[in-house]
Order: structure tokens, then sequence, then C-alpha cells
């Protein structure tokens, strides 16, 4: 098990929920790819969007509905500064995690998260665990609850 696939699973666990990530044969980096594979609708894939402070260079997640855009304005007027996409190393560094499999939970470092309201439309929602290859199903409200994010329209 891939140490990004170890975290995700035990930062599960230690929240209390006995969920184990699902290996896909197929790759799961875009929310269609993951929709497809698991089975479900587009707005059920939890895509994980960061973007980097214009001026800090701090990250800041956005939890967003598979068919949802992050609409800029509203994702700067949360954050307090300008947005700008956050560089492929410094996601790594931040989170653990490669892009195409960010997951929602177990990064390396905290990151000030927001959750699209959409998601909480589904009994059940579908997340990255950390590889290209591997998605967790999860209820939304305990997604929102073990990221501790911030409910909040952000999206298009």
């Amino acid at each position: 098990m891939s140490k990004s696939l170890a975290r995700v699973t035990a930062a599960l666990h230690a929240a209390g929920l006995d969920i184990t990530p699902l290996e896909i044969p197929g790759e799961t980096r875009t929310a269609q790819q993951a929709a497809d594979a698991a089975g479900v609708h587009l707005d059920q894939i939890v895509k994980s969007i960061l973007f980097a402070g214009a001026e800090t260079g701090r990250l800041a997640l956005f939890l967003t509905a598979g068919g949802n855009q992050v609409a800029p304005d509203r994702a700067t007027a949360l954050v307090g500064e300008a947005l700008a996409r956050a560089e492929i190393d410094r996601v790594r560094a931040v989170t653990g995690f490669a892009i195409g499999g960010v997951a929602p939970i177990g990064h390396l470092s905290p990151v000030p998260t927001w959750f699209d309201p959409r998601l909480l439309d589904f009994a059940e929602v579908w997340a990255a665990a950390g590889t290209p290859r591997h998605i967790f199903p999860i209820a939304p409200t305990d997604l929102l609850r073990i990221t501790g994010a911030t409910l909040a329209p952000f999206t298009a």
C-alpha cells in the first residue's frame, strides 16, 4: 500500500469510519473517470481543487461536486486574497498527494478547506484516496465533519 493511500485509510479510521478505499482498474484522475468507475452521477464525485494565495502562497482547498467549477471571485472572497493555480510541487509538499489523486483528508499539513453545498444533495459521494487509482465512498455529512471544511457557495 502506498504511503498516500495509507494516510487516507488511517484518517478514515481515526475518524471512526469503517471505510476501505477501492482500487479501480483504470485511472480516476478526472471526475468523469471516477464517476464512470464508481457508476455514479458526476456530481457525486468530490473534486479537490487547490489554489494558492497570490500574496501569501498559502494553499486553499475547495471540495466541489464533479460537475461544478470554482468561481474565482467567490473563492477569492472566501480566502481573502487573490488566488492563482497551485503549483504541482507545492501541492505535493503540502498535501503529500500528486495531482489527480489529491484526497480531501490525510494531508501532511493542514489546509483551509471549503465545501460545496451541492455535495449534500447525495446520500453518498466518492473522493480520491491519495492515488490516481483509488477512491472511497462516504456520506457527505461525514466528509464535511472530518475535513473541518466550511460550507460555502463558491461555484459558478
